[in-house]
């Protein structure tokens, strides 16, 4: 017998071509902050004008902080909150991908809470104290397939001098609209085409396997797991696939409805805390077999893994090693079967460390996965994915 809450306040604009009506809308404020990556590409692909046009004819003023990195730092939120307030913005407007997203949820947040971010961040040397207010409003415009932040409350920054990497989420964080346009993630090259939906596949596939599951999460989660599996191939292999491109689109979005991730994606913060260059889903992807093959052993989740294998196209499958198979076979087809720890300068020594973070880290639920992990199990996991 289930008991669960489902809570989505916001509303999505989906579809091709559906940034050029966002003018439309009512918007939540007159002066939006435009936050956006370090990179070049919302301006090279005409992302970031097609923002400005669709805010100057719902008569908002708005002002561009541009100083977003993949990974997105304290910094980057306490200086885009900064900017905000000097220019007496009263939203936030998100163009790219999950780091924008998170650090703009971020900035929204601080944007009317005092203080520094990390005073109010869960994680170890976090200050761990409650938002005294509730986050400005957000508008979500998405560049890729891969985080689901367009539709969840949730962020997560990293704070450099620390060397910690955590989540920050709040109620509020929801976005107010998010606009989920396939013809913006066109020009996403294959790599992190690869990347991005194997972060959205483990959002999904973390949910199913999560012991908190239930039927509304799991609905999305393997609706999910399919448009992947029969997608991303395509969109790796032909970045100008529309249908595909739209198919991973719906798969993120449907993906973030409810994720409820596992200890895999705290395993992977960790990497990324002492590792900032590292892709979020390239991490996730070097530790996958091991971890999803570490229940699958056990037989800890068989029933969760083999209706992900039917999903993912295995007919009949008869326990959860079934699903593992499917999973390496989906990634040796996006190239992703051989990402090596060692080639982004993570050592075999280093990893003897990481298990202690795990427990300090706000990413998954590690209380959530179908069986307790140890540290031992955990730096067994982290070994034996080591190459």
């Amino acid at each position: 017998m289930y008991n669960f809450q489902f809570f989505m306040p916001t509303k999505v604009l989906f579809g091709a071509g559906q940034l050029q009506n966002l003018h439309l809308e009512q918007m939540p404020g007159r002066k939006a902050l435009i936050v956006t990556s370090n990179g070049q590409s919302t301006k090279k692909f005409g992302y970031l004008a097609a923002t400005e046009k669709e805010l100057d004819l719902a008569g908002v003023e708005h002002f561009l902080f541009y100083e977003i990195r993949p990974n997105p730092t304290r910094k980057n939120v306490m200086d885009g909150a900064e900017k905000a307030k000097a220019e007496n913005c009263d939203f936030v407007v998100a163009l790219g991908g999950g780091s924008v997203m998170d650090a703009a949820k971020c900035i929204a947040l601080m944007m009317v809470n005092e203080g520094d971010l990390w005073d109010y961040a869960f994680s170890a040397k976090g200050g761990h104290k409650p938002f005294q207010n509730p986050s400005k409003p957000l508008v979500a415009i998405t560049t890729n397939a891969g985080t689901g932040s367009e539709v969840d409350m949730f962020s997560v920054i990293s704070n450099d001098e620390l060397e910690e990497k955590t989540g920050v989420f709040d109620i509020s964080m929801f976005p107010t609209i998010s606009v989920v346009d396939s013809n913006l993630m066109m020009s996403v090259p294959p790599k992190f085409t690869a990347y991005q939906g194997m972060d959205a596949f483990f959002h999904a596939a973390e949910s199913v396997i999560n012991k908190n599951e239930h039927p509304m999460g799991e609905m999305f989660a393997l609706k999910a797991i399919e448009l992947i599996a029969h997608n991303l191939p395509k969109a790796y292999k032909d970045g100008n696939d529309r249908e595909a491109r739209s198919n991973m689109a719906l798969a993120n979005s449907l993906a973030g409805y409810y994720m409820l991730c596992t200890s895999q994606h705290t395993m992977e913060h960790v990497m990324g805390s002492y590792h900032s260059n590292l892709a979020h889903g390239a991490g996730l992807i070097m530790i996958c077999h091991e971890y999803f093959d570490f229940f699958a052993e056990r037989k800890a989740a068989e029933e969760p893994m083999k209706k992900m294998a039917r999903a993912m196209g295995v007919e009949n499958p008869q326990s959860g090693k079934d699903f593992v198979n499917a999973l390496d076979q989906l990634l040796a087809s996006i190239d992703c079967d051989d990402l090596k720890m060692s080639d982004e300068g993570i050592t075999r020594e280093e990893i003897k460390k990481w298990p202690a973070r795990i427990r300090e880290v706000l990413g998954g639920d590690i209380t959530a996965d179908p069986l307790p992990l140890s540290d031992e199990d955990y730096l067994g996991i982290y070994e034996r994915s080591f190459k």
